[in-house]
């Protein structure tokens, strides 16, 4: 339950950040804030890095594994969704962007030892992707194939999310270890850790995207009126949100953290009825209930293997 526990948290977190950047986008372009809140986001957790003590040391491959993170996590998606929804509807982007997670069922299948495809992880897949579908309207998809090129970049940005949870799993399976890893106190300094993991890949994030950002906008300073809500997108929305993120994917595994993308939209919209006041639908009823049963289908042998691990390392 502790898995499902940091997967809800999370969705609140990010679904939140719909309603925050609605309030920020009117005084502080789009792609400017998406680049404040990665630079804050590593610049917060390079200090957490240097008080914990852990290294931003890694090695070669290491920071060729980071800089692909970085770019399938934040850079290559962000700009894809940025420039698809510029003539696609929300409604389409989010069911598009919602097969990321059979994306990674299937990447995982091929990829992994322990993430391979099951009936019910599967079927629960499938009641996710209905959840979404019944939330957002199935009158969305009878617009698939209009704009081709901009529903493709969508498309695109999910399997960029798909790789990058896979990257996530890989890197720390390479540089961190075991879950206990993840838990180490400031002692075992002078190596890596998920904050410095965490830091270097928003780092990475914030040096590539800068040239393209200024060149799109420029580099806009958040108004007085706005900054506070900006400085909370970087801290909780971003930086806090990536290790609980990291958290999940050590705990139960890439599929299981991917389910994520099905929360998202629910949250999200169930936050804009209750605090923007925006009309409820008995859609959100559904979606969330067949949303919930498709995560919790699908995370069974996920969750069983996560709690067989700890046990492990607690007899060991």
């Amino acid at each position: 339950m502790a898995d499902f526990g940091l997967l809800l948290l999370l969705a609140f977190i990010w679904g939140s950040s719909f309603t925050i950047i609605r309030v920020v986008v009117p005084h502080l372009p789009p792609l400017s804030l998406t680049w404040w809140r990665v630079a804050l986001a590593a610049l917060v957790l390079a200090l957490a890095a240097w008080w914990r003590g852990e290294s931003l040391r890694f090695s070669r491959s290491g920071w060729a594994w980071i800089a692909l993170a970085g770019l399938t996590g934040n850079v290559l998606p962000f700009t894809l969704i940025a420039w698809g929804e510029e003539h696609i509807d929300s409604g389409l982007a989010a069911i598009l962007i919602s097969i990321a997670p059979l994306m990674v069922l299937l990447l995982a299948h091929f990829l992994t030892r322990d993430e391979r495809i099951t009936p019910p992880r599967a079927a629960g897949m499938a009641l996710g992707l209905a959840g979404v579908i019944t939330l957002i309207g199935p009158q969305s998809l009878l617009h698939l194939g209009e704009d081709t090129l901009r529903q493709l970049a969508v498309a695109a940005a999910a399997f960029c999310y798909a790789v990058n949870t896979l990257i996530v799993r890989h890197l720390q399976l390479a540089h961190l270890g075991t879950e206990a890893a993840m838990r180490q106190p400031a002692e075992a300094a002078h190596r890596p850790g998920p904050v410095a993991l965490a830091a270097v890949i928003m780092a990475v994030s914030a040096v590539v995207m800068l040239p393209f950002v200024a060149w799109r906008e420029g580099v806009v300073l958040p108004p007085p009126d706005t900054a506070a809500w900006a400085v909370m997108l970087g801290v909780v929305h971003t930086a806090l949100a990536t290790l609980i993120m990291f958290a999940i994917i050590a705990r139960a595994g890439a599929t299981f953290f991917a389910s994520i993308n099905f929360l998202i939209p629910v949250v999200g919209y169930l936050l804009g009825v209750f605090a923007l006041d925006e009309p409820f639908s008995w859609r959100a009823a559904a979606s969330l209930a067949l949303v919930l049963a498709g995560i919790r289908l699908a995370s069974r042998a996920a969750l069983s293997r996560s709690r067989a691990a700890r046990a492990a390392s607690h007899h060991g």
